[in-house]
């Protein structure tokens, strides 16, 4: 029992470092974008967009690399049109969200029909387990390098809105757009920026998904990831270092089971992999009442007024 349980807990560890870097790419992206003010619910479709065209490019290409950069792109091309959009008078985020979502996921679905069976070149890993001796905890912990650009971007984040001039104008223009019209900040063009640099992050986590785990291209890749790091920047309280550690969290849950799967435990396999969908239902009940989170939300999020 005591090796069972030591597998389990090796596979989530395995399962939290690899399922969490999608959700954390996604949730800093809209971590980013409520900062400003603006919620994009449209980053399931740029999730789904940036796997499809990560897939292409690197196979057309050959360099997994170049890819995850394309993918990039297209998820700041669908973030600039949601901010774009955004601008004009009378004009809902949460609907133009929406909107985006379906308009990423038929995109990816109507250029992705050729990629579907074709295999392109992986991400590399990098091996930190071989000091372990112990063969399971070696593959868990061959790591893609996006997890560590991602810790490096939860990081940079967190720090340069708290300490820089730039973090400081999305945080006011996110909590007042009143006050920063008054100090000449450009609210309109803060949101943009936020809003495109945040589908540039979520484009980069698809690619992830096409390009190293699971690591093909299909349809039914993303599984609601971009939906549920909306619940997940709630229950960060809008901190990009919680964002991180709530991805970790998700990514665990959703490798529960799998893990419990690798142990012979089959009974209830489709309820263990609910998890992070029970998971996320429960944090979304638990923050509707909850006053801390809406203290910590931008006073211009539709969801404080």
């Amino acid at each position: 029992m005591d090796n069972a349980l030591i597998t389990v807990l090796i596979a989530m560890l395995g399962g939290a470092i690899r399922v969490s870097t999608p959700f954390m790419f996604v949730a800093l992206g809209e971590c980013l974008t409520e900062k400003s003010g603006r919620i994009n619910l449209g980053l399931e479709g740029t999730l789904v967009l940036g796997a499809m065209v990560g897939y292409a490019v690197c196979y057309q290409s050959g360099s997994p690399w170049l890819g995850v950069l394309a993918a990039g792109i297209a998820g700041t091309v669908l973030g600039g049109m949601h901010g774009t959009i955004c601008k004009l008078p009378k004009v809902n985020d949460i609907a133009i969200g929406i909107a985006m979502m379906s308009l990423g996921i038929g995109l990816a679905f109507f250029f992705g029909k050729a990629y579907i069976q074709p295999q392109a070149a992986h991400l590399p890993s990098v091996p930190l387990g071989g000091w372990t001796g112990n063969k399971e905890l070696a593959v868990a912990l061959d790591i893609n390098p996006l997890f560590f650009v991602g810790i490096a971007v939860a990081v940079a984040m967190a720090w340069a809105l708290r300490n820089t001039r730039w973090g400081l104008i999305v945080r006011m223009t996110g909590d007042s757009a009143a006050a920063a019209r008054a100090m000449g900040v450009s609210v309109d063009l803060v949101r943009f920026l936020a809003t495109a640099t945040g589908g540039f992050l979520a484009g980069v986590g698809g690619s992830f998904l096409s390009l190293y785990y699971p690591g093909s291209w299909n349809e039914g890749l993303s599984s609601g990831q971009g939906l549920m790091a909306v619940a997940l920047v709630i229950f960060a309280r809008w901190d990009p270092i919680r964002c991180f550690l709530a991805a970790l969290l998700f990514g665990a849950a959703g490798a529960l089971g799998p893990a419990l799967q690798s142990v012979g435990i089959v009974q209830g396999y489709y309820l263990f992999n609910a998890a992070p969908y029970i998971l996320t239902l429960f944090i979304m009940i638990a923050s509707s009442n909850s006053k801390q989170a809406l203290q910590a939300a931008p006073g211009e999020l539709s969801i404080t007024k």
